[in-house]
């Protein structure tokens, strides 16, 4: 792996990881396509390749850290003073981290039987242009089913929280869109589009971190780390994670006045793309 497809790959991560895209499907695109270009074989790249996914994704993440800083530090405080004064059942902004923390469960209970699957379709480009146009599919309809829903709300709750959850797990899979499966299942359920997009960038830190750690120590074990183009890796982190950033910024911007349609449109369109020519002509 040299340094401009690490670059290509940190770029397209940071654009599209909080986008309702599928960050996954587009790496899987944007890798394919540097290879074809580059006369490598689509199977090329092995664990090097698996890391740096890994660690652009931990770009992002550090990204989310920053932006919701504040955020975080003021959940923490509503939570810890709600448990000394005993106003948790009440108190909704304090029990975001407990509605997290259920939503990662039922993600990792969706994750774990399926992981291998899901892994395998990484190497099948067709495959994911078939899931990033079901990511398309999904957010056309539930952006038509909200705007059934009359009385909006901030509120999510545990059930809502556990079929977040879910849709998360679901987004493993390279091509579903992890932020607009989650988006699309809290607007679906009456809750207002920045409070889907608050709960979904937050509750992306802990299946990230786990994410991470599980896969690094898969190659820790492995022992296929040697080698890497670590410069390659440590740079395309750091540009993940600052165009992450930005995109986290305009993005709620965009949410709060816009319907994701147009996102949508483009995943039926980049989808097809993938599917027909992957699948047909390569």
């Amino acid at each position: 792996m040299d340094m401009m497809h690490a670059v290509i790959n940190a770029i397209v991560q940071g654009l599209t990881e909080f986008l309702p895209v599928s960050s996954s499907g587009h790496l899987v695109l944007a890798s394919s396509a540097y290879k074809l270009a580059t006369g490598k074989a689509l199977m090329s790249g092995g664990s090097q390749e698996i890391f740096l996914d890994i660690m652009l994704h931990v770009g992002t993440l550090v990204a989310v850290i920053i932006y919701f800083k504040s955020d975080l530090k003021n959940l923490f405080l509503a939570f810890t003073r709600s448990l000394k004064d005993g106003t948790l059942k009440t108190n909704e902004e304090a029990k975001i981290p407990l509605y997290i923390a259920v939503a990662t469960i039922a993600t990792v209970a969706v994750v774990l039987p399926f992981k291998d699957y899901f892994e395998a379709d990484m190497q099948r480009p067709a495959i994911v242009g078939i899931q990033i146009m079901i990511t398309g599919i999904l957010i056309y309809a539930t952006e038509f089913l909200s705007t059934k829903i009359v009385n909006k709300t901030s509120k999510i709750g545990w059930v809502k929280s556990i079929l977040i959850g879910i849709a998360q797990g679901i987004a493993v899979s390279p091509g579903v869109s992890r932020s607009g499966s989650t988006i699309a299942a809290g607007l679906a359920m009456g809750i207002d589009r920045v409070t889907c997009a608050r709960f979904s960038f937050l509750m992306s830190i802990p299946a990230i971190i786990m994410g991470a750690v599980a896969g690094s120590i898969e190659l820790i074990k492995s022992g296929q780390y040697t080698g890497f183009n670590w410069s390659a890796i440590i740079i395309g982190t750091i540009i993940a994670g600052i165009v992450g950033y930005y995109c986290i910024k305009y993005f709620i911007i965009f949410i709060s006045n816009n319907k994701l349609n147009g996102f949508a449109l483009y995943c039926l369109l980049i989808g097809l793309g993938m599917f027909v020519y992957f699948g047909y002509f390569n």
